[in-house]
């Protein structure tokens, strides 16, 4: 096969599994005079919290290259077995899951200035965010105040799913709903700046599958401009303190982003 996969055998297969299911297979309601067969496309779209759209191309044959991730979510959504699940991966990119995990694993890399200049502000809590606000550096303060990100999967090395799926950040924003719903509105104006990043859409359909505050929020269409300011965290040794925290761009990497933080009062 070739290495770029085969899109037509891929929506094929995405059709013969979308047709072997029924809403009640999946948890839907069937509803009056239905004469559809199986499942129909905009109900697998929702069940793997993808747009109909992009889906239709998929199942369409179209030149749509998913990620592993969004494959995952359809595997899940079509009750896959673990055979199908692999074969799914190899007719989108030609080659295993596994594979195809390992080249999205190549993060963004922080120059080693900026890497010198995060560890130099410790003991001001220090981190780097990247495009889609994964944490790619922290200071120990910043570890000691947030959380080790390096010790967390790599998988869940982002703020906005920190936020949301953990409840270590409910004890580190004393105002967490606050907090929560800003950081999802500035989340949210990132991800608009970069529509066919699908690094986005992945994120984005993870937090509404591990997350009931992103299911209702994300609707809305809120949306918040990133600035300095003023939070009120929870630290693990000195208790709620007011931080003042001011965010700088990277010049020359101008999708990453410094954030660092001082308690009002130093």
């Amino acid at each position: 096969m070739a290495a770029t996969g085969d899109p037509h055998a891929l929506g094929q297969l995405l059709r013969s599994r979308r047709e072997r299911l029924t809403p009640a297979d999946v948890g839907l309601p069937a509803g009056p005079g239905r004469r559809a067969v199986g499942l129909r496309r905009e109900e697998v779209a929702q069940l793997a919290y993808l747009s109909t759209a992009y889906y239709t191309f998929l199942e369409q044959g179209r030149p749509v290259r998913p990620t592993s991730q969004v494959l995952d979510a359809l595997a899940s959504a079509l009750q896959m077995s673990g055979a199908e699940r692999r074969y799914l991966q190899v007719l989108a990119h030609g080659r295993d899951a596994e594979a195809v995990r390992a080249d999205e694993r190549q993060v963004e890399q922080v120059d080693a200035a900026v890497t010198d200049l995060v560890h130099r502000l410790d003991p001001d809590p220090t981190l780097i965010k990247g495009r889609r606000w994964d944490v790619l550096l922290a200071n120990a303060a910043a570890r000691e105040l947030f959380d080790d990100w390096a010790a967390l999967p790599s998988g869940q090395r982002n703020l906005v799913h920190w936020m949301f799926a953990t409840n270590r950040a409910r004890d580190v924003y004393v105002d967490w709903e606050a907090e929560a719903r800003a950081m999802l509105g500035r989340f949210r104006l990132a991800a608009a700046r970069h529509p066919d990043d699908p690094g986005f859409a992945e994120l984005i359909a993870t937090l509404h599958r591990e997350s009931p505050q992103v299911r209702e929020w994300w609707p809305r269409h809120d949306v918040t401009a990133i600035g300095n300011g003023t939070k009120k965290l929870r630290h693990p040794q000195h208790g709620p303190l007011d931080y003042t925290h001011v965010v700088l761009q990277v010049a020359d990497h101008p999708d990453q982003t410094l954030v660092t933080y001082r308690p009002a009062s130093a």
